[in-house]
Protein backbone atom coordinates (compact mmCIF):
# COMPACT_ATOMS: atom_id res chain seq x y z
CA UNK A 1 0.00 0.00 0.00
CA UNK A 2 1.16 3.48 -0.75
CA UNK A 3 1.58 6.15 2.28
CA UNK A 4 -0.47 8.80 -0.01
CA UNK A 5 -3.17 6.70 -1.51
CA UNK A 6 -5.48 7.28 1.05
CA UNK A 7 -5.61 11.19 0.91
CA UNK A 8 -8.34 12.52 -0.82
CA UNK A 9 -8.39 13.57 -3.69
CA UNK A 10 -7.79 9.59 -3.94
CA UNK A 11 -6.33 9.75 -7.73
CA UNK A 12 -4.12 12.70 -7.19
CA UNK A 13 -2.15 11.20 -4.70
CA UNK A 14 -2.28 7.78 -5.94
CA UNK A 15 -0.59 9.59 -9.34
CA UNK A 16 1.63 11.56 -7.39
CA UNK A 17 3.09 8.48 -5.33
CA UNK A 18 3.76 7.14 -8.73
CA UNK A 19 5.70 9.73 -9.87
CA UNK A 20 8.03 9.85 -6.53
CA UNK A 21 8.45 6.60 -7.83
CA UNK A 22 10.39 7.55 -10.90
CA UNK A 23 13.58 9.70 -10.77
CA UNK A 24 13.10 13.18 -13.17
CA UNK A 25 15.64 15.88 -12.67
CA UNK A 26 15.94 18.65 -15.10
CA UNK A 27 17.63 17.07 -18.17
CA UNK A 28 17.38 13.52 -17.12
CA UNK A 29 13.87 12.96 -17.90
CA UNK A 30 13.68 10.09 -20.15
CA UNK A 31 12.20 7.54 -17.87
CA UNK A 32 9.30 10.18 -16.49
CA UNK A 33 8.74 10.69 -20.41
CA UNK A 34 8.71 6.79 -20.64
CA UNK A 35 6.52 6.50 -17.85
CA UNK A 36 4.14 9.42 -18.86
CA UNK A 37 3.39 7.94 -22.30
CA UNK A 38 3.14 4.25 -21.07
CA UNK A 39 0.60 6.16 -18.48
CA UNK A 40 -1.13 7.37 -22.12
CA UNK A 41 -1.37 4.42 -23.80
CA UNK A 42 -2.33 2.03 -20.57
CA UNK A 43 -5.24 4.79 -20.48
CA UNK A 44 -6.05 4.82 -23.89
CA UNK A 45 -5.35 8.61 -24.43
CA UNK A 46 -3.83 9.61 -27.32
CA UNK A 47 -0.50 10.96 -27.04
CA UNK A 48 2.61 12.66 -28.83
CA UNK A 49 6.18 13.43 -28.14
CA UNK A 50 8.16 16.08 -29.86
CA UNK A 51 12.43 15.85 -30.51
CA UNK A 52 12.71 17.53 -27.00
CA UNK A 53 11.12 15.30 -25.08
CA UNK A 54 7.90 17.90 -24.50
CA UNK A 55 4.55 15.76 -24.02
CA UNK A 56 1.30 16.52 -25.29
CA UNK A 57 -2.14 14.41 -24.34
CA UNK A 58 -5.89 14.47 -25.90
CA UNK A 59 -8.52 14.29 -23.78
CA UNK A 60 -11.88 13.91 -25.63
CA UNK A 61 -14.71 16.28 -24.36
CA UNK A 62 -17.58 14.63 -21.86
CA UNK A 63 -20.28 13.61 -23.74
CA UNK A 64 -22.95 16.94 -23.65
CA UNK A 65 -19.44 19.35 -23.32
CA UNK A 66 -18.26 18.87 -26.97
CA UNK A 67 -19.17 22.82 -27.40
CA UNK A 68 -16.54 24.10 -24.96
CA UNK A 69 -13.44 25.69 -25.90
CA UNK A 70 -10.65 23.32 -25.93
CA UNK A 71 -8.17 23.98 -22.70
CA UNK A 72 -5.00 23.21 -22.40
CA UNK A 73 -3.58 21.97 -18.74
CA UNK A 74 0.40 22.62 -18.73
CA UNK A 75 2.83 21.51 -16.15
CA UNK A 76 5.84 20.49 -16.13
CA UNK A 77 7.69 17.09 -15.36
CA UNK A 78 11.47 17.94 -14.29
CA UNK A 79 11.51 18.46 -10.63
CA UNK A 80 14.66 20.28 -8.49
CA UNK A 81 17.25 17.73 -6.86
CA UNK A 82 18.36 19.19 -3.38
CA UNK A 83 19.42 17.30 -0.35
CA UNK A 84 20.85 17.37 3.15
CA UNK A 85 24.47 16.52 3.44
CA UNK A 86 23.71 13.41 5.67
CA UNK A 87 20.97 12.21 3.10
CA UNK A 88 22.54 9.35 0.70
CA UNK A 89 20.30 10.17 -2.59
CA UNK A 90 21.00 9.43 -5.97
CA UNK A 91 18.54 11.43 -7.95
CA UNK A 92 19.37 9.81 -11.24
CA UNK A 93 18.03 6.11 -9.94
CA UNK A 94 16.64 6.37 -6.21
CA UNK A 95 12.62 7.38 -6.09
CA UNK A 96 11.36 9.89 -3.61
CA UNK A 97 10.38 8.95 -0.42
CA UNK A 98 7.10 10.40 0.78
CA UNK A 99 5.72 10.81 4.35
CA UNK A 100 2.65 12.39 5.61
CA UNK A 101 3.89 14.80 8.71
CA UNK A 102 -0.03 16.23 10.02
CA UNK A 103 -1.37 18.32 7.43
CA UNK A 104 1.86 18.11 5.47
CA UNK A 105 3.44 15.36 2.78
CA UNK A 106 6.86 16.07 3.20
CA UNK A 107 9.88 14.13 0.95
CA UNK A 108 12.82 12.22 3.44
CA UNK A 109 15.50 14.22 3.28
CA UNK A 110 14.93 15.34 -0.09
CA UNK A 111 12.95 18.09 -2.49
CA UNK A 112 9.82 16.38 -3.28
CA UNK A 113 9.30 17.44 -6.62
CA UNK A 114 5.53 18.36 -6.00
CA UNK A 115 7.10 21.50 -8.08
CA UNK A 116 5.06 20.15 -10.48
CA UNK A 117 4.70 16.79 -10.04
CA UNK A 118 1.53 17.99 -8.09
CA UNK A 119 0.55 20.11 -11.49
CA UNK A 120 1.11 16.75 -13.52
CA UNK A 121 -0.64 14.28 -11.56
CA UNK A 122 -3.88 16.62 -11.48
CA UNK A 123 -3.59 16.92 -14.98
CA UNK A 124 -3.57 13.20 -15.67
CA UNK A 125 -5.81 12.29 -12.83
CA UNK A 126 -8.64 14.97 -14.40
CA UNK A 127 -7.75 13.19 -18.00
CA UNK A 128 -8.60 9.81 -16.51
CA UNK A 129 -11.65 10.69 -14.10
CA UNK A 130 -14.66 9.73 -15.29
CA UNK A 131 -16.37 11.82 -12.89
CA UNK A 132 -15.06 15.00 -14.11
CA UNK A 133 -16.95 16.93 -16.96
CA UNK A 134 -15.15 18.89 -19.28
CA UNK A 135 -14.66 20.20 -22.69
CA UNK A 136 -11.84 19.14 -25.18
CA UNK A 137 -8.65 18.83 -22.98
CA UNK A 138 -4.99 19.30 -24.52
CA UNK A 139 -2.79 18.18 -21.48
CA UNK A 140 1.20 19.54 -21.98
CA UNK A 141 4.04 18.37 -20.11
CA UNK A 142 6.91 19.93 -20.72
CA UNK A 143 10.88 19.04 -19.64
CA UNK A 144 13.57 21.29 -18.26
CA UNK A 145 11.65 24.24 -16.89
CA UNK A 146 13.73 24.42 -13.39
CA UNK A 147 17.18 24.72 -15.59
CA UNK A 148 16.68 26.36 -18.59
CA UNK A 149 12.41 26.17 -19.83
CA UNK A 150 14.60 24.63 -22.66
CA UNK A 151 11.34 22.81 -23.31
CA UNK A 152 9.06 26.00 -23.56
CA UNK A 153 11.47 27.16 -25.67
CA UNK A 154 11.87 24.62 -28.06
CA UNK A 155 8.39 23.92 -28.15
CA UNK A 156 7.27 24.35 -31.51
CA UNK A 157 3.94 26.42 -32.93
CA UNK A 158 0.79 24.11 -33.93
CA UNK A 159 2.10 21.42 -30.98
CA UNK A 160 -1.12 22.17 -29.18
CA UNK A 161 -4.14 23.81 -30.46
CA UNK A 162 -6.07 24.66 -27.35
CA UNK A 163 -6.16 29.26 -26.84
CA UNK A 164 -7.04 29.66 -23.53
CA UNK A 165 -3.82 27.75 -20.81
CA UNK A 166 -4.15 26.70 -17.05
CA UNK A 167 -0.71 26.41 -15.42
CA UNK A 168 -0.55 23.86 -12.72
CA UNK A 169 2.83 25.15 -11.36
CA UNK A 170 2.30 28.09 -8.81
CA UNK A 171 2.30 27.59 -4.87
CA UNK A 172 -0.77 29.29 -3.15
CA UNK A 173 -4.43 27.95 -3.65
CA UNK A 174 -5.51 31.28 -3.15
CA UNK A 175 -3.75 33.35 -5.56
CA UNK A 176 -4.06 33.13 -9.21
CA UNK A 177 -0.89 34.68 -10.89
CA UNK A 178 -1.72 36.45 -13.93
CA UNK A 179 1.88 37.30 -14.95
CA UNK A 180 5.44 36.82 -13.96
CA UNK A 181 9.11 37.69 -14.01
CA UNK A 182 11.66 37.38 -16.71
CA UNK A 183 15.03 35.61 -16.22
CA UNK A 184 18.24 35.42 -17.45
CA UNK A 185 21.37 33.76 -15.81
CA UNK A 186 25.17 34.74 -15.47
CA UNK A 187 27.63 32.03 -15.08
CA UNK A 188 31.52 33.31 -13.82
CA UNK A 189 34.57 30.91 -14.33
CA UNK A 190 37.60 32.53 -12.29
CA UNK A 191 41.20 31.63 -13.50
CA UNK A 192 43.48 32.22 -10.25
CA UNK A 193 47.45 31.18 -9.36
CA UNK A 194 48.27 28.97 -6.84
CA UNK A 195 51.44 28.64 -4.65
CA UNK A 196 52.24 25.51 -2.80
CA UNK A 197 51.69 25.62 1.06
CA UNK A 198 54.62 26.49 3.33
CA UNK A 199 55.96 24.55 5.91
CA UNK A 200 54.02 25.33 9.59
CA UNK A 201 50.82 26.23 7.98
CA UNK A 202 47.55 24.46 9.36
CA UNK A 203 44.60 24.09 7.33
CA UNK A 204 40.92 23.64 8.26
CA UNK A 205 37.29 23.17 6.68
CA UNK A 206 35.03 26.16 7.32
CA UNK A 207 31.55 24.75 6.73
CA UNK A 208 28.31 27.22 6.55
CA UNK A 209 24.86 25.05 7.20
CA UNK A 210 21.84 25.40 8.48
CA UNK A 211 20.17 27.79 6.24
CA UNK A 212 16.73 27.92 4.85
CA UNK A 213 17.66 28.53 1.37
CA UNK A 214 14.44 28.31 -0.53
CA UNK A 215 13.25 29.31 -4.16
CA UNK A 216 15.31 32.07 -5.66
CA UNK A 217 12.13 34.15 -6.99
CA UNK A 218 9.71 33.30 -4.12
CA UNK A 219 11.55 33.05 -1.21
CA UNK A 220 13.98 35.88 -2.51
CA UNK A 221 11.68 39.12 -0.26
CA UNK A 222 11.68 36.85 2.69
CA UNK A 223 15.50 38.01 4.30
CA UNK A 224 16.97 34.31 4.27
CA UNK A 225 20.72 34.29 4.37
CA UNK A 226 22.75 33.46 1.35
CA UNK A 227 25.38 30.91 2.79
CA UNK A 228 27.83 32.46 -0.16
CA UNK A 229 27.87 35.66 1.61
CA UNK A 230 27.91 34.31 4.81
CA UNK A 231 30.92 31.91 4.28
CA UNK A 232 32.58 35.34 2.28
CA UNK A 233 32.59 37.74 5.42
CA UNK A 234 34.48 34.89 7.68
CA UNK A 235 36.79 34.28 5.11
CA UNK A 236 37.16 37.97 4.61
CA UNK A 237 38.17 38.35 8.12
CA UNK A 238 40.87 35.44 7.86
CA UNK A 239 42.14 36.50 4.77
CA UNK A 240 42.86 39.78 7.07
CA UNK A 241 43.69 39.29 10.40
CA UNK A 242 45.19 35.57 9.75
CA UNK A 243 46.49 35.83 6.35
CA UNK A 244 44.30 32.50 5.36
CA UNK A 245 43.99 31.60 1.99
CA UNK A 246 41.77 29.57 -0.07
CA UNK A 247 42.55 25.95 -1.13
CA UNK A 248 39.25 25.09 -2.22
CA UNK A 249 35.59 26.16 -2.28
CA UNK A 250 32.19 25.02 -2.56
CA UNK A 251 28.47 26.11 -1.71
CA UNK A 252 24.95 26.04 -3.52
CA UNK A 253 23.74 23.87 -6.15
CA UNK A 254 21.05 25.34 -8.44
CA UNK A 255 20.79 28.84 -10.21
CA UNK A 256 17.06 29.11 -9.05
CA UNK A 257 17.82 28.40 -5.02
CA UNK A 258 19.05 30.08 -2.57
CA UNK A 259 22.23 28.59 -1.65
CA UNK A 260 21.70 26.81 2.12
CA UNK A 261 25.17 25.36 2.59
CA UNK A 262 28.94 26.34 1.39
CA UNK A 263 32.39 25.33 2.52
CA UNK A 264 35.80 26.33 2.27
CA UNK A 265 39.25 24.90 2.66
CA UNK A 266 41.86 27.23 4.17
CA UNK A 267 45.15 27.23 4.70
CA UNK A 268 46.92 29.77 7.70
CA UNK A 269 50.38 29.67 10.15
CA UNK A 270 49.20 26.86 12.85
CA UNK A 271 50.06 29.97 15.14
CA UNK A 272 46.85 30.88 14.38
CA UNK A 273 44.57 28.08 15.17
CA UNK A 274 43.07 28.80 18.25
CA UNK A 275 42.75 32.67 17.33
CA UNK A 276 40.92 31.27 14.19
CA UNK A 277 38.93 28.96 16.55
CA UNK A 278 37.40 31.56 18.50
CA UNK A 279 36.54 33.45 15.49
CA UNK A 280 34.69 31.09 14.17
CA UNK A 281 32.39 30.58 17.63
CA UNK A 282 31.84 34.40 17.94
CA UNK A 283 31.05 34.44 14.30
CA UNK A 284 28.75 31.85 14.61
CA UNK A 285 26.62 33.41 17.19
CA UNK A 286 26.39 36.17 15.92
CA UNK A 287 25.29 35.13 12.13
CA UNK A 288 22.51 33.22 15.12
CA UNK A 289 21.70 36.51 16.79
CA UNK A 290 21.45 38.63 13.48
CA UNK A 291 19.25 35.65 11.43
CA UNK A 292 17.55 34.46 14.37
CA UNK A 293 14.17 35.38 12.77
CA UNK A 294 14.72 34.17 9.13
CA UNK A 295 17.38 31.19 9.83
CA UNK A 296 17.26 30.00 13.52
CA UNK A 297 19.24 27.10 12.53
CA UNK A 298 22.57 28.83 11.09
CA UNK A 299 25.74 27.15 12.27
CA UNK A 300 29.29 28.32 11.34
CA UNK A 301 32.01 25.53 11.76
CA UNK A 302 35.36 24.08 11.22
CA UNK A 303 37.48 21.02 11.74
CA UNK A 304 40.93 20.39 11.19
CA UNK A 305 41.91 19.49 7.74
CA UNK A 306 44.90 17.59 6.01
CA UNK A 307 46.87 20.20 4.85
CA UNK A 308 47.03 20.23 0.76
CA UNK A 309 50.06 20.83 -1.60
CA UNK A 310 49.01 24.33 -2.98
CA UNK A 311 46.73 27.32 -2.35
CA UNK A 312 45.41 30.58 -4.09
CA UNK A 313 47.75 32.79 -3.74
CA UNK A 314 47.07 35.77 -1.19
CA UNK A 315 46.02 38.45 -4.16
CA UNK A 316 43.58 35.92 -5.78
CA UNK A 317 42.35 34.77 -2.46
CA UNK A 318 41.25 38.44 -1.36
CA UNK A 319 40.41 39.43 -5.03
CA UNK A 320 37.65 36.69 -4.87
CA UNK A 321 36.35 37.29 -1.45
CA UNK A 322 35.99 40.66 -2.72
CA UNK A 323 33.96 40.00 -5.66
CA UNK A 324 31.92 37.64 -3.76
CA UNK A 325 31.12 40.41 -1.09
CA UNK A 326 30.02 42.80 -3.87
CA UNK A 327 28.19 40.77 -5.84
CA UNK A 328 24.70 41.84 -5.85
CA UNK A 329 22.15 39.63 -3.94
CA UNK A 330 18.78 39.69 -3.37
CA UNK A 331 15.82 42.16 -3.94
CA UNK A 332 16.86 44.98 -6.18
CA UNK A 333 13.64 46.88 -6.89
CA UNK A 334 9.86 46.84 -5.71
CA UNK A 335 6.89 47.08 -8.08
CA UNK A 336 4.96 50.41 -8.18
CA UNK A 337 2.46 48.68 -10.17
CA UNK A 338 1.43 45.91 -7.83
CA UNK A 339 2.65 47.04 -3.64
CA UNK A 340 4.31 43.97 -1.90
CA UNK A 341 5.53 42.30 -5.91
CA UNK A 342 8.94 42.34 -6.09
CA UNK A 343 10.18 44.11 -9.17
CA UNK A 344 13.74 43.06 -9.28
CA UNK A 345 16.34 40.23 -7.79
CA UNK A 346 19.56 38.55 -8.27
CA UNK A 347 20.89 35.11 -6.85
CA UNK A 348 24.34 34.35 -6.20
CA UNK A 349 23.95 30.55 -6.40
CA UNK A 350 26.82 28.79 -6.30
CA UNK A 351 30.26 28.95 -6.17
CA UNK A 352 32.24 25.57 -6.78
CA UNK A 353 36.22 24.49 -7.27
CA UNK A 354 37.04 23.20 -11.16
CA UNK A 355 40.19 21.16 -12.02
CA UNK A 356 42.65 23.73 -13.97
CA UNK A 357 42.83 26.05 -10.78
CA UNK A 358 38.82 27.36 -11.76
CA UNK A 359 36.20 28.66 -9.87
CA UNK A 360 32.81 28.51 -11.12
CA UNK A 361 30.32 30.81 -9.76
CA UNK A 362 26.36 30.46 -10.77
CA UNK A 363 24.05 33.40 -10.50
CA UNK A 364 20.56 34.30 -12.17
CA UNK A 365 18.94 37.85 -12.22
CA UNK A 366 14.49 38.46 -12.42
CA UNK A 367 12.81 41.63 -13.33
CA UNK A 368 9.20 42.03 -14.84
CA UNK A 369 11.03 45.29 -16.81
CA UNK A 370 13.61 43.80 -19.16
CA UNK A 371 15.85 46.62 -19.36
CA UNK A 372 16.48 46.09 -15.42
CA UNK A 373 16.98 42.59 -15.88
CA UNK A 374 19.85 43.37 -18.11
CA UNK A 375 21.30 46.50 -16.24
CA UNK A 376 21.49 44.00 -12.60
CA UNK A 377 23.36 41.06 -14.57
CA UNK A 378 25.92 43.41 -15.55
CA UNK A 379 26.00 44.72 -12.06
CA UNK A 380 26.87 40.77 -11.29
CA UNK A 381 29.58 40.38 -14.09
CA UNK A 382 31.09 43.79 -12.90
CA UNK A 383 31.96 42.18 -9.89
CA UNK A 384 33.89 39.65 -10.83
CA UNK A 385 35.13 41.35 -14.22
CA UNK A 386 37.58 43.26 -12.49
CA UNK A 387 39.30 40.70 -10.77
CA UNK A 388 39.78 39.05 -14.27
CA UNK A 389 37.33 36.25 -14.76
CA UNK A 390 35.07 35.21 -17.45
CA UNK A 391 31.69 36.38 -17.75
CA UNK A 392 28.51 34.75 -19.85
CA UNK A 393 25.11 36.15 -19.85
CA UNK A 394 22.54 33.53 -20.95
CA UNK A 395 20.07 34.89 -23.47
CA UNK A 396 17.00 34.77 -20.56
CA UNK A 397 13.66 34.19 -21.05
CA UNK A 398 10.58 36.83 -21.22
CA UNK A 399 8.06 38.11 -18.57
CA UNK A 400 4.65 37.33 -18.91
CA UNK A 401 2.44 40.75 -18.76
CA UNK A 402 -0.43 40.90 -16.58
CA UNK A 403 -3.97 40.91 -18.47
CA UNK A 404 -6.32 41.65 -16.19
CA UNK A 405 -9.52 42.11 -17.96
CA UNK A 406 -8.95 38.27 -19.09
CA UNK A 407 -11.91 36.20 -20.30
CA UNK A 408 -10.04 33.29 -19.11
CA UNK A 409 -9.38 35.28 -15.81
CA UNK A 410 -13.07 35.94 -14.84
CA UNK A 411 -14.00 32.51 -15.79
CA UNK A 412 -11.30 31.37 -12.91
CA UNK A 413 -12.26 33.72 -10.62
CA UNK A 414 -16.45 32.91 -10.59
CA UNK A 415 -14.98 29.40 -10.26
CA UNK A 416 -12.70 29.85 -6.95
CA UNK A 417 -15.55 32.41 -5.61
CA UNK A 418 -18.12 29.09 -5.71
CA UNK A 419 -15.60 26.41 -4.68
CA UNK A 420 -14.62 28.82 -1.50
CA UNK A 421 -18.06 29.52 -0.18
CA UNK A 422 -17.79 33.28 -1.91
CA UNK A 423 -14.48 34.11 -1.02
CA UNK A 424 -12.60 36.44 -3.52
CA UNK A 425 -9.04 34.89 -4.69
CA UNK A 426 -5.94 37.42 -4.37
CA UNK A 427 -5.22 38.23 -8.40
CA UNK A 428 -1.87 39.37 -8.63
CA UNK A 429 1.89 37.97 -10.74
CA UNK A 430 4.65 36.32 -9.23
CA UNK A 431 8.11 36.83 -9.13
CA UNK A 432 9.33 33.61 -9.80
CA UNK A 433 9.63 32.45 -13.70
CA UNK A 434 7.25 30.60 -15.39
CA UNK A 435 6.89 29.35 -18.43
CA UNK A 436 3.81 31.09 -19.80
CA UNK A 437 5.79 34.31 -21.50
CA UNK A 438 7.88 31.86 -23.72
CA UNK A 439 4.28 29.94 -24.83
CA UNK A 440 2.68 33.81 -25.15
CA UNK A 441 5.61 33.86 -27.10
CA UNK A 442 5.00 31.31 -29.54
CA UNK A 443 1.34 31.47 -29.60
CA UNK A 444 0.61 35.06 -29.41
CA UNK A 445 -3.24 35.98 -28.17
CA UNK A 446 -3.33 33.05 -25.45
CA UNK A 447 -5.07 33.71 -22.35
CA UNK A 448 -3.39 31.83 -19.31
CA UNK A 449 -3.67 32.01 -15.71
CA UNK A 450 -1.47 30.04 -13.13
CA UNK A 451 -2.56 28.18 -9.86
CA UNK A 452 -1.80 25.53 -8.05
CA UNK A 453 -2.23 24.13 -4.34
CA UNK A 454 -0.29 25.11 -1.42
CA UNK A 455 3.47 24.44 -1.08
CA UNK A 456 6.28 25.82 0.99
CA UNK A 457 10.12 25.33 0.99
CA UNK A 458 9.89 24.55 -2.66
CA UNK A 459 13.84 23.95 -4.30
CA UNK A 460 15.08 22.91 -1.05
CA UNK A 461 15.08 19.71 0.90
CA UNK A 462 12.08 21.28 3.40
CA UNK A 463 9.65 21.18 0.63
CA UNK A 464 6.18 20.38 1.27
CA UNK A 465 2.71 19.95 0.28
CA UNK A 466 -0.51 21.37 2.41
CA UNK A 467 -2.68 18.31 2.21
CA UNK A 468 -5.82 20.27 1.97
CA UNK A 469 -5.62 22.52 -0.29
CA UNK A 470 -5.03 19.89 -2.84
CA UNK A 471 -8.81 18.64 -2.81
CA UNK A 472 -10.06 21.80 -2.67
CA UNK A 473 -7.54 22.94 -5.45
CA UNK A 474 -8.88 19.85 -7.50
CA UNK A 475 -12.33 20.91 -6.97
CA UNK A 476 -11.44 24.22 -8.09
CA UNK A 477 -9.87 23.28 -11.40
CA UNK A 478 -13.21 20.74 -12.31
CA UNK A 479 -15.38 23.93 -11.66
CA UNK A 480 -13.12 25.61 -14.53
CA UNK A 481 -13.36 23.34 -16.66
CA UNK A 482 -17.33 23.41 -17.24
CA UNK A 483 -17.62 26.75 -16.43
CA UNK A 484 -15.28 28.79 -19.59
CA UNK A 485 -17.04 29.56 -22.49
Amino acid sequence: MGVLENLEPKKVWTIFEQICQVPHPSKKEGKIIEFLMNFAAENGLQAKKDELGNILMIGEATPGYENLPTVVLQAHMDMVCEKNNDTVHDFDNDPIVPWIDGDWVKATGTTLGADDGMGVAAALAILTDKSVAHGPIEALFTVDEETGLTGAYGLKPGFFTGKKLLNLDSEDEDIIFIGCAGGMDTVITYPYQTEPVAAGQFAVNVTVRGLQGGHSGGEIDKGRSNALKVLAAFLWDCAKEYGAKIATIQGGNLRNAIPREAEAVIVFDAKYKEDVRVAVNCYSAECARVAAMTDPGVKVDIESVEVPAESMTAKCTIDLINALLACPHGVQSMSAKMPGLVESSTNLASIKTLEGNKVYIQTSQRSAIDSQKKLIARSVGAAFEIIGAEVQHGDGYPGWDPNPDSELLKAVVESFKKVYNGKEPEVTAIHAGLECGLFLEKYPGMDMISTGPTLAGVHSPDEKCYIPSVERWYNFLKEVLVNIK
